[in-house]
């Protein structure tokens, strides 16, 4: 709470009543679908609905771009997104019979000029509008591409008590939040469409509550929750008090609305929440991730499942754990697809992870298709020396049965390749690189090793031998990855300098690392590009993943390890 009220006990309990207003501010964390503007618009009209039937001049706050949903990248540049929006809009203040105010967001074009906007409804009028000013363009954002920024703070009366509206980024940024308490704003609320990468959420807590103590003024704050292709939005809306001080927070990956009730007289404001939910950890963060990730990139487009390859391999075996915790084990099918090189450990912990989750679970050899490649190819390989084309085509003969699996039953080829796999180019084009959604893109090795663990915390999953056998492709006698890569540890040591802080080699090499390791690792993510442009894409869990946050030309002079 902020600072008590002064001493009113001379006033009578009317006079008292009078003086002091209240909101009950509920914070929407919606799972919206990009495009989707009419099913969005349905889902922003039952919240408020039921929000009207539980409290007396509910404030229903949702996310950013609610009705377009976020990102829509380029259906913004399409001319229909403004009968769209307007007509949701009407939907919207149509329903609005009750005393409840609506703050929501959308794009709004204003004499040519494309706004992302914030909109207070009331009993069917927009009676107040506010453009974001702080537009992000970094990382996986480009907002400058599409929307012009605002230049005002806007602050309105609901039911008593003066609201300010910020978006997003200006929560980042000092001006907006000091402009709207110098407008007069006893309450900010910023709604946000904020995507998850690990430690994110106390860097959201961290700044908005600062923004709270630079201008004295509490702060809710809205996110949206959901998948979108790559990116997962982890909801987490909370609210603090003019001090900082963390009043309400809601869960993180739910959806759902949760309630803030404030309190204003003309001199304090006090504010207190229904809910505090402890943040998760780390790993239960990331894990939580990945699921979302999977189950809605599915579910949005409508597949009927997913199958993937269960190699008896540690990757795979975390890619079907997530799998079934998305989608149930009804809607997942593993396919074992064994060579001469696969071991009868692998053929067995896959059939025992099969069982125990409860997954569809098939075995399919690819010796008699390999052999029939080679017996096409024997001419145009004959004088050559056997080398990593035949491995190769041993991961695309699996490629191709999977990918025969997915048309012939609607379903989505999950891929199993971790991030520091992508990142050397240990992986193979139109092989094991064959499907639409890569659930480890973004999940370093030794992490993939810790998540297993953790899934195994919560009930039986993955065999132990699986996590603990040296990692192995099995695409040639006795064949361990540490034989064409650094020890895993180190390697991701050196990717996280590199892919995601940006070191160069000496930098890291001045950190302690050894020299050749350093200058062999960074030469291989620079020379691999081009497979990476051609991945699927994955969930992104880190501050920069291989996607929208990083794009190194694939034809270039420059050697970015130099």
């Amino acid at each position: 709470m902020v600072d008590a009220f002064p001493d009113n006990s001379a006033l009578t309990p009317q006079a008292l009543e009078n003086l002091m207003s209240t909101l009950n501010i509920l914070m929407a964390q919606m799972n919206t679908l990009v495009g989707d503007f009419d099913g969005n618009t349905t889902k922003v009209i039952e919240s408020i609905v039921k929000a009207e039937q539980q409290y007396e001049n509910p404030v229903v706050v949702f996310p950013e771009l609610t009705l377009s949903g976020y990102p829509p990248e380029d259906l913004l540049l399409r001319p229909s997104i403004e009968p769209r929006v307007t007509q949701s809009l009407s939907r919207i203040c149509d329903a609005m019979v009750g005393s409840g105010y609506a703050v929501i967001g959308y794009p709004l074009r204003v004499e040519g000029t494309l706004y992302n906007v914030a909109g207070v409804l009331h009993r069917g009028e927009v009676v107040a509008q506010y453009r974001k000013q702080c537009l992000p363009n970094y990382q996986v954002f480009d907002e400058k591409r599409y929307f012009s920024p605002g230049d005002s703070a806007c602050v309105v009366d609901i039911a008593g008590v003066k609201v300010g509206l910020s978006i997003c980024e200006d929560i980042w940024e000092e001006s907006p939040t000091m402009q709207a308490a110098q407008a007069g704003a006893q309450v900010l609320l910023n709604l946000n469409s904020s995507p998850y990468h690990q430690g994110k959420r106390d860097e959201r807590w961290q700044a908005v509550a600062s923004r709270a103590r630079q201008a004295v003024i509490p702060i809710v704050y809205v996110n949206q929750v959901g998948g979108q292709d790559e990116l997962v939005f982890d909801g987490g809306s909370f609210a603090v008090a003019a001090d900082g001080t963390l009043v309400a927070a809601a869960p993180n990956f739910e959806e759902g609305t949760y309630a803030v009730e404030l309190i204003a007289s003309d001199s304090q404001v006090r504010m207190t929440g229904v809910d505090l939910c402890p943040p998760l950890d780390e790993l239960a963060a990331v894990w939580q991730a990945l699921v979302l990730g999977v189950r809605d990139y599915v579910n949005k487009n409508r597949f009927s499942g997913v199958v993937l390859g269960l190699s008896g391999g540690i990757d795979s075996a975390l890619t079907l754990a997530v799998a079934v915790e998305a989608l149930g084990p009804d809607r997942v099918e593993a396919v074992m697809m064994p060579f001469r090189y696969t071991s009868q450990m692998s053929v067995e912990d896959a059939a025992e992870q099969s069982r125990t989750l409860g997954v569809k679970h098939k075995v399919i050899s690819i010796e008699s298709i390999y052999e029939s490649f080679m017996n096409s190819l024997q001419s145009e390989f004959e004088g050559y020396e056997t080398d990593t084309t035949e491995e190769n085509l041993q991961a695309r003969c699996r490629g191709v049965l999977l990918m025969s699996i997915s048309n012939k039953k609607g379903y989505l080829v999950l891929t199993t390749g971790n991030k520091s796999e992508l990142a050397v180019g240990y992986s193979t084009l139109y092989g094991d690189m064959a499907g639409g959604f890569d659930v480890l893109k973004d999940v370093p090795k030794t992490l993939v090793f810790d998540l297993c663990r953790y899934r195994n915390s919560l009930g039986p999953c993955i065999p132990q031998r699986v996590i603990d056998r040296p990692p192995s492709a099995e695409l040639a006698p006795d064949q361990k990855d540490e034989d064409s890569l650094p020890p895993y540890d180190v390697l991701d040591r050196i990717l996280a300098f590199y892919v995601e802080q940006d070191y160069s080699a000496e930098a890291i090499i001045a950190m302690g690392m050894d020299r050749d390791q350093v200058q062999k690792v960074l030469r291989l993510v620079d020379l691999n590009e081009y497979k990476r442009r051609q991945a699927p894409i994955g969930v992104r869990i880190t501050q920069r993943g291989f996607g929208r946050d990083r794009r190194y030309p694939i034809t270039s002079g420059w050697r970015l390890g130099d």
